[in-house]
């Protein structure tokens, strides 16, 4: 019961003080849906494909300097729902409930995150051309890869200095800061494995 409280909770998402915005949407929704994976949770992956559901992700022509595209387009919430309905198994409430939100209509957002995907080795890193950001504005970027590696994200002024990063092991990194004035910012992807993985890059 505890459980199920928790998932419908999180399905009426948001319910935030603030309606976060698609790039925080997207991070959400793949921590969600990485912990109910490692858990075999199926109400945690629906609740997270739901909110994935709600994200446009438009493709960009960013590219890292010398680096490795990738092939595909981030996580989507059909894969998300399909791995619910594998965990649900013949539980007809649940089945009912992932069906529900197949045909599900949703508003979206009018501009989702701009993406584009790459590729990295284990050890492997992408340096990516200075991006502009402006000042008093808060900034997103954010990655993510469908295999079970380690990205690491730090993001650079135009003075080498280091604003944010995000090094935690997991397969998702995020990092949000608010530049006093406008400039250009570095972004760096580190993959610290243990394997190789497409990766998809977003930003507001």
């Amino acid at each position: 019961m505890r459980r199920f409280l928790l998932a419908t909770a999180l399905m009426t998402l948001p319910a935030f003080a603030e309606t976060p915005s698609p790039v925080k949407v997207a991070e959400l929704s793949a921590r969600l849906y990485a912990a109910g994976v490692e858990a075999g949770d199926p109400l945690l992956i629906l609740s997270a494909a739901k909110l994935r559901k709600e994200l446009a992700p438009v493709a960009g022509d960013r590219a890292a300097v010398e680096g490795v595209a990738g092939e595909g387009a981030p996580l989507g919430w059909e894969e998300m729902l399909a791995s619910a309905e594998a965990l649900a198994g013949d539980d007809a409430v649940l089945l009912g409930l992932i069906e529900d939100a197949k045909v599900e209509a949703t508003k979206g957002v009018a501009s989702g995150p701009v993406y584009n995907i790459g590729s990295l080795s284990n050890g492997k890193g992408d340096t990516y051309p200075p991006i502009e950001f402006r000042g008093g504005e808060y900034a997103e970027v954010y990655v993510e890869a469908k295999a079970a590696t380690n990205l690491n994200l730090g993001v650079y002024d135009d003075k080498g200095r280091l604003v944010c990063s995000d090094t935690d092991i997991s397969p998702i990194a995020y990092c949000g800061w608010t530049p006093a004035t406008g400039g250009s910012f570095t972004l760096k992807v580190d993959n610290k494995g243990p394997v190789g993985a497409d990766y998809a890059l977003m930003t507001n």
